[in-house]
């Protein structure tokens, strides 16, 4: 898309009107133009001019960027992703009818954009219910949760900003000083399958001693979190619609994971660096002293409109394909239940300990996506204690992948991709040799006088 392009807002623009109480009268006489050529705006009949932009922004208090947007750039990029769906590859729809569509009709396009949000999600529903369901899960609500809010938190990364100066870059010296409690490491046997516990009698913030350096500085935050911004944290769950109390309490506890991820990452110095690295993880785990996993988890958080990072999106695995762990971003359309495809180098990662793979994925629909996969260990710390080993993936959308350092050199355009699907129920892939499942809404097909190298045969549709 130019950059030259005009600018509609028009819907924005009635939005702002509205939202101040004003009739189009009222609005035109203040900014010093007439109240047709407002109507005009409104109804994308007319582009918003530079000069008008400026007199919005200095009349109204508006913030330029935000208020003059993209342009329809992410509306039409959305309109595409629609469009890759193999139930509408028969239609003519070309890319410059779609960015016209989103242009000047922006609300038409988010109109159909929402239809094809609520048939994804239904063709997820069907694939809950054929996988047994069993109603709402408060870890269900609270990634439902993360995933509208985009992972970010913009309070939360600013208070914990603070805070990180505030303690001097001493954690334990700071809960001492500020709140009387002391650090102190013990055996596991004595903590009893914690790995943090805060004594109030004793004064202490007792630390399971098998923890490693970022994973002891990542407790404190986290304690430091929950004592100095309890409100922040209940302030981001203010307009939350959790259907049971747990939902809720879980959702809290990943927001103070986020706010201590943010305490020991700053935002601002955290995302300055991913730039200049081109967001390598294990660089910058040793400039700021934090895990792999803790890394990643943070570099799905930097979403500022100011100072936008990679939209990637992140799961975790064990061997078995159980997903304990999954932030959605990035336009990747997890399915709320069952495991991931077999065919994802997530899953070699097994085979080949903290070792990182790459991959382009491929979807049925032809949408594209960078991976970036390893395994991580948590526990151990001493002979005999339990270690757990699971594999976490890192993913973007192909268009935001030559960001990233794992690409150079690499011709995304014409470098091969593996042909994956969201789960076996949701793919149409009919030559997939790793199938379990054969798709939702296909009849199964029994030939006594072939065998097929995919374990199912189904019809066409």
């Amino acid at each position: 898309m130019s950059r030259t392009r005009s600018l509609f807002i028009g819907p924005r623009l009635r939005r702002l009107r509205r939202e101040l109480g004003q009739t189009q009268a009222q609005m035109a006489e203040e900014l010093g133009v007439s109240a047709s050529y407002i109507a005009l705006i409104e109804r994308n009949q007319r582009p918003l001019t530079a000069d008008m932009l400026l007199r919005l922004a200095e009349t109204y208090r508006v913030d330029l960027a935000d208020f003059a947007g993209d342009g329809g750039e992410q509306l039409s990029g959305r309109l595409d992703e629609v469009f890759l769906d193999p139930l509408l590859s028969g239609l003519d729809v070309g890319a410059a009818e779609r960015e016209d569509l989103a242009l000047g009709n922006p609300g038409m396009a988010e109109a159909i954009i929402r239809l094809h949000t609520a048939y994804r999600e239904g063709q997820l529903a069907l694939a809950d219910k054929a996988g047994g369901d069993q109603g709402h899960n408060p870890l269900d609500e609270t990634r439902t949760f993360l995933a509208a809010r985009q992972n970010f938190f913009p309070v939360l990364d600013d208070r914990a900003e603070k805070l990180a100066r505030e303690t001097g870059g001493d954690l334990g010296a700071y809960l001492l000083s500020r709140h009387g409690y002391e650090v102190r490491r013990l055996p596991g046997d004595i903590m009893h399958g914690a790995v943090r516990r805060l004594d109030l009698h004793r004064r202490e913030l007792a630390l399971d001693d098998g923890l490693d350096g970022a994973g002891t500085n990542f407790q404190i935050a986290l304690q430091l979190a929950y004592l100095d911004l309890g409100d922040a944290l209940d302030a981001a769950l203010a307009d939350s619609q959790f259907t049971e109390e747990t939902s809720r309490k879980i959702a809290r506890r990943a927001l103070a994971n986020y706010a201590a991820g943010a305490m020991l990452m700053p935002y601002g110095d955290f995302y300055r660096e991913a730039e200049r690295n081109g967001y390598d993880i294990e660089a910058l785990g040793r400039h700021f002293g934090t895990s792999f996993e803790q890394t990643t988890h943070r570099l799905t958080t930097l979403q500022k409109p100011s100072a936008k990072g990679v939209p990637f999106f992140f799961i975790r695995i064990d061997a078995a394909g159980n997903v304990s762990k999954r932030f959605d971003g990035g336009g990747f359309p997890f399915a709320r239940h069952g495991g991931s495809c077999p065919l994802w180098s997530l899953h070699d990662t097994f085979r080949r300990p903290r070792e990182i793979l790459t991959e382009i994925l491929e979807l049925p629909g032809g949408e594209r996506y960078f991976s970036i996969a390893r395994t991580v260990t948590a526990g151990g710390g001493a002979w005999g204690a339990p270690r757990v080993t699971r594999a976490i993936a890192l993913g973007c959308d192909i268009r935001e992948a030559s960001r990233l350092v794992y690409t150079e050199g690499l011709d995304l355009a014409a470098a091969p991709a593996t042909p994956i699907g969201v789960t076996c129920r949701l793919c149409q892939r009919a030559d997939c040799t790793a199938r379990a499942e054969p798709p939702l809404g296909r009849q199964l097909l029994a030939d006594d006088y072939r065998r097929l190298v995919a374990p199912f045969g189904f019809s066409d549709g």
